[in-house]
């Protein structure tokens, strides 16, 4: 054993695990999280300087089309789940437990996660955690990471009055900070906080031991998460207030496919090397 040895350096960011979330809340490190839904997306993803791949349940309203997220089924999830683990296989990957797979008991919230992480995920996202605490406890217990979600949490969105800033008024606010205290209690390694005020975020990231992961909930928290397709510009008829473009993608892939369309019309596609 040679003991003059230098310590190992430490492991690459893309080379993030479960353990790495913990790690950069010490170190002051910011959590970069973005969402994937397919292997050509991930792909891309898994080139750049992103810690996080999260296969949403969005995929519903980002690639079916649906107002909302309650239509993802676990069979879904695990397809789309699947898709960017192909994609990205050595990306540290969340998938999104469905709605209403964390109320069916024990037994059927443990199949659920076990076919996300035979698709391919390292970790499940719980939203919420009121009435199911103790099964987010016996995941983690039976070695499965499970990733909270407070704040907003769009599968609750009818008993929400739709998708609304929480954590505004004395009361809610309290209620976030309980939410919060469960869900750490309850063993989850992270926590995303979606759309509460900023300084109720920056007070959660102070207080907590776990790292939080911030969506419309200020630059306070530990890290941040995008949906994909709202960062790139994708969606020009929808832009929440909290969801920076950081290129106009939709004018891109317009202009591209213009160009593509004119190349055509006008026999310049393709050329005699693009042919056999």
């Amino acid at each position: 054993m040679n003991l003059t040895a230098k310590p190992s350096s430490p492991p690459q960011r893309s080379h993030f695990s479960v353990h790495s979330f913990a790690a950069a809340k010490a170190a002051g490190e910011k959590i970069v999280m973005a969402t994937a839904y397919d292997a050509w997306t991930a792909r891309l993803l898994a080139e750049l300087p992103v810690d996080c791949l999260l296969v949403g349940d969005s995929a519903m309203m980002v690639m079916h089309g649906e107002p909302n997220t309650l239509g993802a089924t676990i069979e879904l999830m695990a397809l789309h789940t699947r898709a960017v683990a192909r994609g990205a296989p050595d990306r540290f990957i969340v998938a999104d437990m469905p709605f209403l797979a964390m109320r069916r008991g024990e037994a059927h919230a443990v199949d659920c996660a076990a076919q996300l992480l035979r698709a391919g995920a390292h970790a499940v996202k719980v939203e919420g955690v009121r009435g199911h605490s103790e099964i987010i406890r016996h995941l983690v217990e039976s070695g499965i990471p499970v990733m909270g979600h407070v704040g907003l949490t769009p599968q609750s969105v009818h008993a929400l009055g739709g998708f609304r800033v929480q954590g505004r008024d004395p009361g809610a606010a309290e209620r976030v900070r309980g939410d919060a205290d469960l869900t750490e209690a309850a063993g989850c390694f992270a926590m995303v906080l979606e759309c509460i005020p900023a300084m109720l975020a920056r007070e959660l990231t102070r207080q907590l031991e776990i790292p939080t992961i911030g969506i419309g909930a200020g630059r306070g928290c530990d890290g941040q998460v995008l949906v994909l397709h709202d960062l790139l510009g994708l969606t020009p008829d929808f832009q929440p207030r909290f969801a920076r473009r950081f290129v106009d993608g939709a004018a891109l892939v317009r202009r591209g496919v213009a160009r593509y369309s004119a190349a055509v019309k006008s026999g310049r596609f393709p050329k005699a090397k693009e042919a056999f």
